[in-house]
């Protein structure tokens, strides 16, 4: 899934590419609202995050040149400008979303995610989304992008949906770190050498009883990982 995010300050652009990227994002990045326009259409992002004050277009400019050939594209503004009028503007707009700077790392991940699964749903078939599947103890709720243990709801990225994706569909086989890495981040991506497994730790500790010995997705040392049914 593809973002495109426009923001005039270079260190946020980052900051933001990273959040992105984390989640399981490809990100384009744009640093004034001309090249956000071009961007969008050379791209065909599945949602895109605007600032508003950038130069020579602004975030409004933008969001009105896109709503012009796509009503539906999700749409968020963040941004410093935090009047009551500001937001009341851009949601009028069609956006879907307004987040005041300097925000919460949290709430903006929360809102990622909630736009994503909106993305999900429109970008992937009705028979595609509307299966869940349990690993253990763990229900699977693709479309939701969450997950589920007893009582316990657990939120999902992209990234970990994909993760727990190509282990399921491979259950009972090993699945190397290079096909976790072409599948779960792309093959024109080279994550550090640590990546996945930091990634496979952090899901660990939300889906296992005990992450120390992990029950859903077991390491084969020198090889990869592997969820046995």
């Amino acid at each position: 899934m593809r973002v495109l995010v426009a923001d005039n300050n270079a260190k946020t652009l980052e900051f933001l590419n990273t959040i992105f990227s984390k989640e399981g994002f490809e990100v384009v990045t744009a640093g004034g609202g001309h090249e956000a326009v071009s961007l969008f259409y050379m791209h065909k992002p599945d949602f895109v995050c605007l600032d508003i004050v950038m130069p020579d277009l602004t975030g409004y400019d933008v969001c009105k040149e896109i709503r012009r050939t796509d009503e539906t594209i999700p749409v968020i503004f963040i941004s410093a400008k935090n009047k009551v009028s500001d937001k009341i503007a851009g949601l009028e707009l069609g956006a879907d979303d307004y987040i005041t700077k300097p925000f919460d790392i949290s709430e903006v991940i929360a809102r990622i995610r909630a736009v994503a699964r909106r993305c999900f749903r429109q970008n992937t078939s009705v028979d595609e989304i509307s299966q869940s599947y349990s690993m253990g103890e763990v229900e699977i709720f693709p479309k939701k992008l969450k997950a589920q243990r007893g009582d316990q709801k657990i939120d999902l990225s992209l990234r970990e949906l994909n993760i727990l994706k190509i282990l399921y569909d491979n259950k009972n086989n090993v699945v190397s770190r290079d096909a976790l890495l072409d599948f779960c981040w792309g093959m024109h991506i080279m994550p550090e050498s640590r990546t996945v497994a930091w990634h496979i730790s952090q899901l660990r500790k939300r889906i296992e009883r005990d992450s120390k010995d992990p029950e859903i997705i077991k390491t084969v040392h020198g090889v990869g990982y592997k969820y046995e049914e």
